[in-house]
């Protein structure tokens, strides 16, 4: 029973932080990711269904972009945990799928987001005041 209630308020913890993140930037694109690796990226506005490549170790996941929103349709994965979390829309949230080693994310419009550690590195080396 501690288990559960301890896996609640993580879950609860991480869905607050995925929101405060995401602020109110808006959500433009879908950024797919395998083992960390971008192998594709669709504009949200553009409604469409893709299937990632089916392979022997990998199988399949087939996304629908429709609406200004994403979701996972149907895979073969076990689970099938990335198809019930069903659709997303806003900025920073993301549909993972670890059998497929997956991540579906959505990007803001500008497709040329920075993170903390790219944007600070943007602007040269970090300057300190004496003390």
């Amino acid at each position: 029973m501690g288990i559960l209630v301890i896996a609640a308020a993580m879950a609860g913890i991480f869905f607050v932080c995925a929101r405060l993140a995401g602020g109110d930037r808006e959500a433009g694109t879908v950024v797919i990711e395998r083992d960390g690796k971008e192998i594709a990226r669709f504009p949200l506005r553009e409604d469409r269904t893709v299937r990632l490549p089916e392979t022997a170790a990998e199988g399949y996941n087939v996304l629908e972009i429709a609406g200004g929103r994403v979701r996972v349709a149907e895979a073969d994965c076990p689970e099938q945990i990335c198809v019930q979390q069903g659709w997303i829309s806003r900025f920073g949230e993301q549909i993972v799928c670890l059998p497929h080693r997956l991540v579906i994310r959505l990007a803001g419009k500008d497709s040329g987001e920075m993170d903390a550690v790219a944007a600070a590195d943007a602007d040269g080396p970090a300057r300190r005041e004496p003390l």
